[in-house]
């Protein structure tokens, strides 16, 4: 792994263009605010600059209008300039760089938002080609046999590469080749080759691949999203007190006594919601639904089960199947399971053969065995 302290130490800029329409991805919006993997796509690159150590301030280039929006999904830093776009692609990025004019940076980074899959090993590797170069960018060999169309051809591939993004420039060679561009470049090393520049090419990753077509967010997701499965357990437990009925998995099953709890004690939903924020990493009922606050007493469990769930869906996962495992002497839980599954698929939006509910006894050993209250167990499983 790389120890990104010993690369140099000179100020970094760096433009994200997010600027542009998406129109062949499809779709009601840009697609640089599409979700991937739960994330708007060009989160996934402005994340990855941040962790940049020599970052000095980030220029990202939104869609003029798209300003307020773009602020409210960023993350709170000062490096973050918010810049609006051009007509084209060349407009946008002369606007990036007048953005980071007068912040003393050296190396300049020019990222399509296109390209999620930015990682801090290909920043790094351009970063330490500027020692000893004008510009450099990633690319790729190409293995696929090249044919001209509509008349088919062949094409020679000897010394054709795949450049991608960031493409990394020297302040004074990109703020040059801007100032006296008349014209819009098919990309930015196109304004620095015709000057001369000494340009050096790092290796590319698959992973950084462009984000065009509709297919190809699937690929994307593939290549660079959080793993495709997401196990989670969880476990809760209440005492008995005087009632007449229990409330299991949302259903309210008649009995000589109550559970006691600040909420309405569904064990089994508890225990389901502890799963699905286990299987995210984000907690447990209890962070997000404090006992000591008094606007949770009483309330219906349902609403902390749909709040996980809605967190998963945020994150781009979907619940697979959950299996639930009541443990209590008494009441009977067996007239009910299929209520409680029903009840429990309904809640979360899944086809009941999602959903999973045992009861067991505990043979008369433990406070389950003295009657003195019920457990509850759930596993999950979050597909992406």
């Amino acid at each position: 792994m790389h120890n990104h302290e010993a690369f140099s130490t000179e100020k970094v800029g760096a433009i994200i263009v997010a600027a542009g329409s998406g129109s062949r991805l499809g779709g009601a919006e840009p697609k640089q605010f599409v979700a991937l993997c739960g994330k708007p796509m060009l989160l996934w690159s402005v994340e990855t600059m941040l962790r940049c150590n020599n970052l000095a301030v980030l220029a990202l280039v939104v869609p003029g209008g798209e300003e307020a929006r773009t602020r409210q999904i960023l993350p709170a830093d000062i490096r973050i300039r918010i810049v609006a776009g051009g007509a084209s692609r060349t407009e946008s990025v002369r606007n990036g760089l007048a953005a980071l004019a007068g912040q003393k940076v050296l190396k300049v980074l020019i990222h399509d938002a296109a390209r999620p899959g930015l990682s801090l090993n290909v920043i790094d590797e351009l970063l330490t080609a500027l020692d000893t170069a004008d510009a450099a960018a990633p690319a790729l060999t190409i293995a696929d046999a090249l044919k001209s169309s509509p008349l088919v051809r062949s094409v020679a591939r000897d010394g054709v590469v795949r450049v991608q993004t960031p493409q990394a420039f020297r302040w004074q060679t990109i703020s040059k080749a801007y100032a006296s561009a008349a014209t819009s470049a098919v990309d930015d090393l196109a304004l620095v080759e015709a000057a001369g520049a000494k340009i050096t090419l790092t290796s590319g990753r698959h992973e950084l691949m462009k984000v065009t077509y509709p297919e190809d967010l699937d690929v994307a997701e593939k290549l660079i999203g959080r793993p495709a499965l997401r196990v989670g357990t969880g476990f809760d437990v209440h005492a008995f007190e005087p009632g007449d009925a229990v409330i299991l998995c949302g259903v309210r099953i008649p009995h000589s006594k109550k559970l006691e709890g600040h909420s309405d004690a569904d064990a089994g939903w508890h225990a389901l919601t502890d799963a699905i924020l286990g299987a995210l990493a984000l907690g447990d009922i209890g962070d997000h639904f404090p006992p000591s606050d008094p606007q949770w007493k009483g309330h219906a469990s349902v609403n902390f089960l749909q709040h996980a769930v809605k967190l998963a869906q945020g994150r781009g996962y979907r619940l697979a199947n959950a299996d639930i495992t009541i443990l209590a002497e008494c009441p009977r839980i067996s007239p009910y399971r299929e209520a409680m599954r029903a009840a429990t698929a309904e809640a979360m939006g899944v086809a009941i053969d999602a959903v999973s509910i045992k009861a067991t006894t505990t043979e008369k050993l433990g406070f389950v065995g003295r009657e003195e209250g019920i457990a509850a167990q759930a596993v999950v499983l979050l597909s992406r």
